[in-house]
């Protein structure tokens, strides 16, 4: 699974354990910190707690998992690190203090409600590389076939040197 498809799952985990104004931001290729950055609101403590551990619990399961995490004992915020994305779950008033929407701003948001093709995606896949392989073998073959003439050549060439150089000897 690439990083965007992860973070959108990630975001639609949070969506189900109703989390609020759900934000994915695509940072790729424009910041040095990560590839993506999940923003969400939870409304209580309680209720912030829920959406880490419906996402960390549902990611593991996927076979993605954190590498850090920070805010453990936090009331009001917790940030969780997947590598190429960031997921920041906060109160309603540390994500108006702290302005991330505002900071990351320059990336474009995503809409992660869409879900990715995946069997379509394969197949056309598979039958590309099937298709390239017979086309492969006719170039190696024709690369055999003109070499064949290339050595007659040079067989010629040979052959008409040697009469030559008989005429010359004869004269």
């Amino acid at each position: 699974m690439n990083p965007k498809e992860t973070v959108c799952l990630a975001a639609r985990y949070a969506d189900s354990k109703k989390a609020e104004n759900i934000k994915v931001i695509d940072l790729e290729g424009l910041s040095s910190l990560c590839d993506y950055i999940l923003i969400a609101t939870a409304t209580s403590k309680p209720h912030l707690e829920a959406v880490e551990e419906e996402i960390s619990t549902k990611l593991k399961q996927e076979g993605v998992y954190k590498t850090n995490r920070d805010g453990v004992d936090s009331p009001i915020w917790r940030v969780s690190d997947y590598g190429s994305f960031l997921v920041h779950i906060m109160t309603p008033e540390a994500r108006d203090f702290y302005a991330l929407d505002k900071i990351f701003s320059f990336g474009k948001e995503i809409d992660y409600t869409l879900k990715p093709k995946k069997a379509a995606a394969k197949k056309p896949a598979a039958k590309k590389t099937a298709a390239k392989k017979p086309a492969a073998k006719k170039a190696a073959a024709k690369k055999t076939s003109s070499k064949k003439p290339a050595v007659k050549k040079t067989a010629a060439k040979k052959t008409a040197t040697k009469k030559t150089a008989k005429k010359t000897l004869k004269k």
